[in-house]
């Protein structure tokens, strides 16, 4: 019988629905359910499911929804496959209930709408807040002996263990080692003239602009260490940024919204990338330093564990714009050469599938 991969909602880009894809190609029989599907053309050949509410206006609005997706999880029927293997960071490990097909949470992280709402906006909401303690006890009722858990880093491992009471594997998600390796990106001839407006030398910081990303901790660090700055992402922190990048003591580039080539072409032009966000794992520092760019992260959070383990980089301890410039001093002296290699050793996709399948097989087999 095959498997059936079940993911939160299917958007066109997003970091999980990336890890999601991996599993399918690591399971080409698998089936695949989500709450919702945004992204018809994802997972090319699989048979693809949605719920009801995916035909509701509750798919419009994730906090609202939120009460309908564990008991719409619950209700699916699994006994038909031989296993199930949920992405889950929300409330997807809740799919066919306390019954079913063997089951493996892969987790991205115990929704941080409930369990770190600081790390979330959507846990800002005052419906969220009222109703959280609920959601928490009510998620913990589907923490089961029988299912075998795998966290994306050791931090995320240590937040299961701490409001879950489980233990989990650590399996790092996928990155697309090869494109940011590439030689060269074709560029259209405004991307062109964009490149070529930057400076030589310069500390690149991307993300969406929302407030736990820390764009602004780029241009302070820059600033700090006296060179340029390039910010490169989109969102509704665009104003704010452009106000910071004319107040800056260097020069500050806002490249909004860069295409994939053109923020791959970013990453092998900066000089460093700074990434001071707080991010279960974070995959952007990962790509900079395949590309062959030293990363500088902040202790907590996951992006900590790539760069000591490739070595691609600096950890700092703190984010005060003079520890974030010493950070920046210390990746500048590193040399990079085996990096990217190491990237691809640590976190290409067939490492990830060798070691999702490996982590499920030993555990069916117990």
């Amino acid at each position: 019988m095959p498997g059936l991969i079940a993911h939160e909602w299917i958007a066109p880009h997003g970091g999980s629905e990336n890890v999601a894809e991996a599993m399918g190609r690591a399971f080409p029989d698998a089936d695949v359910v989500a709450l919702w599907n945004d992204a018809p053309n994802r997972f090319a050949g699989h048979d693809v499911s949605e719920t009801w509410l995916a035909r509701s206006p509750l798919r419009r609005s994730k906090a609202a929804a939120l009460p309908f997706m564990s008991p719409t999880w619950s209700r699916i029927d699994t006994s038909q496959y031989d296993f199930v293997l949920a992405s889950s960071h929300v409330f997807a490990h809740h799919v066919g209930g306390n019954r079913g097909a063997r089951k493996f949470a892969y987790v991205h992280t115990p929704a941080r709408t409930i369990w770190a709402p600081e790390q979330d906006s959507r846990g800002a909401n005052a419906f969220v807040r009222a109703l959280a303690p609920a959601f928490r006890a009510l998620d913990r009722r589907f923490v089961r002996p029988d299912v075998t858990y795998a966290a994306n880093s050791r931090y995320i491992r240590d937040r299961i263990r701490s409001v879950w009471g489980v233990d989990a594997a650590v399996v790092y998600p996928p990155v697309d080692v090869a494109a940011a390796r590439a030689a060269r990106t074709p560029l259209d001839d405004r991307e062109s003239a964009v490149l070529a407006a930057l400076p030589d030398r310069f500390v690149l910081g991307a993300s969406r602009f929302v407030p736990y990303k820390r764009l602004d901790l780029v241009i302070e660090a820059g600033a700090a260490a006296g060179i340029p700055v390039v910010i490169a992402g989109a969102g509704p922190l665009a104003e704010d940024l452009a106000r910071r990048a004319a107040e800056a003591r260097v020069p500050v580039s806002i490249v909004e919204a860069p295409s994939d080539a053109l923020l791959r072409t970013l990453y092998r032009r900066a000089s460093a990338f700074v990434f001071p966000a707080v991010e279960d794992f974070g995959i952007m520092p990962v790509e900079a330093m395949a590309a062959g760019t030293p990363a500088v992260v902040y202790r907590e959070g996951g992006a900590s564990e790539s760069v000591e383990l490739v070595e691609g980089g600096a950890v700092v301890d703190s984010l005060t714009p003079a520890e974030l410039a010493s950070g920046i001093v210390r990746a500048l002296e590193v040399d990079m050469r085996a990096v990217p290699d190491a990237v691809e050793a640590s976190f290409g996709e067939h490492t990830f599938a060798a070691q999702l399948t490996g982590w499920m097989t030993e555990e069916r087999s117990a």
